[in-house]
């Protein structure tokens, strides 16, 4: 027997005289416990390398999800709580009228409308020409983030350009293009919209509205403070345009989002399930590594029995083995996510150290999670140690 497990009393107190201070004497089962592991040290260190591998799996996909959801949904969120009205069936033109505007504007109340028109026109830019949609808005930064440029409050003159029309052509701010035959001066650039947008103008130009010749639209589109807003105004839309017939298709980006939102959720549990599994795997390593060593120590154990040691002194050194393990496993894992994470945030939002609530949940019960299984596959064998009849475990039986 070692001096360290001669300093544990039969309650599994330490014994050690107020003079001494050293480690094994102020914590004689974990000093014990620690010893123990590194009698195997490849066993120890593969069992906790089991357990580092299931928290990163947990963690790394979790915030993988998370990353991914968060920067989709900034996408959606930006038409999240907009309406579109588009001309439906039985309106009879593929436009509205400048009436049916009014009538669209007096049955959304005091919501603030967006009327688009649009056409496919010839854009010519340092001499080569291309047929490109063309928007006409009155107030296009209402809808879009601005790269470069300005547009002015009052919008009578000049192009605004979307960015990847602008990034295939080198147009700047401040350059002109011609579009069928008028030249117009480009105002603006607008940062990229996705394809999450109501209006998508990344390939397009946007003009005045009365640059145009008619007075049509080809959609209207509702802006809103909240979704229940949207939902709000799009059901009163409903209710005043098509009261006998289906006069306008009606649109509502906010339900949408939400559903998409849980569709994610959901996506985010199945994966976390998914890292689970390796956990459990990394568990059953840790409960193969304890009944392994309760098998070999069986005469150890039975001396410690022997010279006094209760049942849950016993318990108390193996399940401390235990957890000591998944301490170690947890805690590497832990650190590997983090970095993992860091990278998936970059990748996705732009920036390494996003983390959001439930990222750090994913971090937190990924490594609660690994301990936790430790503990747990070390309570049978630790059990069954601590149960062994001293004079058959003296014997080797």
């Amino acid at each position: 027997m070692s001096r360290e497990g001669q300093r544990i009393s039969p309650e599994g107190d330490a014994d050690a005289s107020a003079g001494t201070g050293t480690f094994a004497d102020r914590f004689p089962v974990l000093s014990l416990a620690a010893r123990n592991l590194t009698r195997t040290k490849t066993r120890s260190l593969l069992a906790a390398l089991g357990i580092a591998i299931g928290v990163i799996a947990i963690a790394s996909l979790g915030m993988f999800g998370s990353a991914f959801q968060r920067a989709q949904m900034e996408n959606i969120g930006q038409i999240g709580n907009d309406v579109v009205v588009a001309p439906g069936e039985d309106l009879g033109r593929q436009n509205f009228t400048e009436t049916q505007l009014r009538e669209i504007r007096r049955a959304a109340g005091g919501a603030e409308l967006v009327a688009v028109k649009r056409d496919s026109r010839e854009v010519t830019y340092r001499g080569e020409t291309q047929n490109r949609t063309v928007y006409g808005l009155a107030d296009p930064g209402s809808l879009y983030d601005i790269r470069e440029g300005f547009i002015p409050d009052q919008w009578r003159d000049g192009a605004v350009v979307g960015d990847e029309l602008a990034a295939d052509e080198g147009i700047r701010a401040g350059e002109a293009l011609t579009v069928d035959g008028q030249t117009f001066r480009v105002v603006a650039v607008l940062d990229g919209a996705g394809q999450a947008s109501i209006v998508n103008p990344d390939n397009a130009v946007l003009l005045p509205p009365d640059r145009f010749d008619e007075n049509t639209y080809a959609q209207v589109v509702v802006l809103s403070a909240s979704t229940a807003e949207a939902n709000e105004t799009a059901m009163r839309i409903r209710e005043t345009m098509n009261d006998r017939q289906e006069r306008v298709q009606v649109f509502e980006f906010g339900q949408i989002a939400e559903q998409i939102d849980q569709l994610f959720l959901q996506l985010n549990l199945f994966l976390v399930g998914i890292g689970a599994v390796s956990l459990v795997v990394a568990g059953t390593s840790i409960l193969n590594v304890m009944l392994m060593s309760t098998v070999e120590r069986r005469e150890e154990i039975g001396v410690l029995r022997a010279v006094g040691f209760e049942k849950r002194s016993v318990l108390r050194i193996l399940l401390t083995e235990a957890g000591i393990l998944g301490l170690i496993g947890g805690t590497v894992g832990a650190v590997v996510s983090f970095l993992v994470g860091m990278g998936v945030n970059s990748l996705f939002l732009g920036d390494p150290l996003a983390f959001d609530t439930l990222s750090v949940f994913y971090l937190t019960v990924a490594f609660a999670f690994g301990v936790g299984s430790s503990l747990v596959s070390g309570a049978y064998p630790a059990w069954k140690a601590a149960t062994l009849d001293p004079v058959r475990a003296l014997r080797g039986n």
